[in-house]
């Protein structure tokens, strides 16, 4: 049974905001910008993939509450009402993918409906975090927000892509039927302090093994491109457009520009770290994409927003981190 873990009642002075998945790694550093604004904060999470480590620093904050609460399941009564609503929670590791792909798709598609269930009765906008995920494998490069994407909707991939593709779609349903105020970001890969050591993604795979001189292992080639955009950079986009006028909707890319090589991220991380490990090569994961670039005309016109933290500074952080919790 859900039960509010701060005993602290959110101020009905302030603007009160609900974060799903906010023991994650985007939503821990969105809670503390939130609390930061003056802003009452509830975290709703189920520790799935979250962890009270990251919110240690938020617990003692008169406006911040905890309820931990699975969102497959219909938000209790009791729960105080919103203002606001930002909907992270979501299994986003491949690892997770790849062993629960039923939960990964109850939490998209039921947790979205819940959430919005909720922004219904409270008068409250909400916005759903989707990702750069929904455009699968791209045939354009890089990707503007018109673009419908290239999707296997039975891949092994299929349960997160079509997972975030099905919670846009009953997004725009709610607010064309019912007038919901929404907000659609789609988030490209984020790294910084707070991922999980052990969630399978590349930024914080690389990192683990050249900290503990271990092979550095790369999937295929290692020419496949990917934009890295840090925490902040990321935490910023959704805020900016949590406050966009409401005829403003989405979807809107929140990503970085810059292309990388994998290969170019693993030496990079090599030499910030000073190890010793060697890159390896390994056949590849079936439908990784070669590509994935974010287009952000949309976020510079519509919130005047770009990523400024450049990929060396932000992992310089995310090996301080890493380096911190072994």
């Amino acid at each position: 049974m859900a039960k509010v873990t701060s005993a602290r009642q959110m101020s009905d002075s302030r603007k009160r905001i609900v974060v799903t998945g906010g023991a994650g790694l985007i939503g821990s550093h969105l809670c503390e910008r939130l609390l930061a604004q003056g802003h009452a904060v509830l975290c709703i999470d189920n520790f799935f993939t979250g962890s009270d480590a990251n919110m240690q620093r938020m617990l003692q904050h008169p406006g911040f509450a905890v309820l931990r609460h699975d969102i497959t399941q219909p938000i209790p009564d009791g729960a105080p009402p919103a203002d606001a609503i930002y909907n992270l929670a979501c299994p986003a590791a491949p690892v997770h993918q790849k062993i629960d792909p039923v939960r990964v798709l109850k939490t998209t598609i039921n947790g979205a409906m819940n959430m919005l269930e909720l922004a219904m009765r409270s008068g409250a906008r909400i916005l759903q975090a989707s990702t750069s995920e929904v455009y699968g494998d791209p045939t354009v490069h890089p990707q503007p927000e018109t673009y419908w994407g290239h999707v296997n909707p039975v891949g092994p991939r299929s349960c997160y892509d079509e997972g975030k593709r099905a919670a846009e779609a009953l997004y725009f349903a709610y607010h064309r039927q019912h007038g919901v105020r929404i907000k659609v970001a789609r988030i490209f890969n984020t790294y910084g302090p707070r991922m999980h050591p052990n969630d399978g993604r590349v930024v914080s795979t690389f990192i683990m093994q050249a900290l503990d001189d271990k092979p550095i292992t790369i999937y295929g080639s290692g020419g496949q491109r990917r934009s890295y955009t840090y925490v902040d950079d990321t935490v910023e986009g959704l805020v900016g457009l949590m406050q966009s006028p409401d005829d403003f909707c989405g979807p809107l890319n929140i990503g970085n520009p810059d292309e990388f090589t994998l290969g170019e991220l693993a030496e990079t991380i090599l030499e910030l770290t000073g190890s010793r490990s060697e890159i390896i090569h390994l056949p590849a994961v079936a439908e990784d994409p070669e590509r994935r670039q974010a287009d952000v005309a949309l976020a510079r016109s519509k919130l005047g927003w770009s990523p400024r933290v450049p990929l060396r500074d932000g992992l310089r952080r995310t090996i301080e981190y890493f380096r911190s919790i072994r």
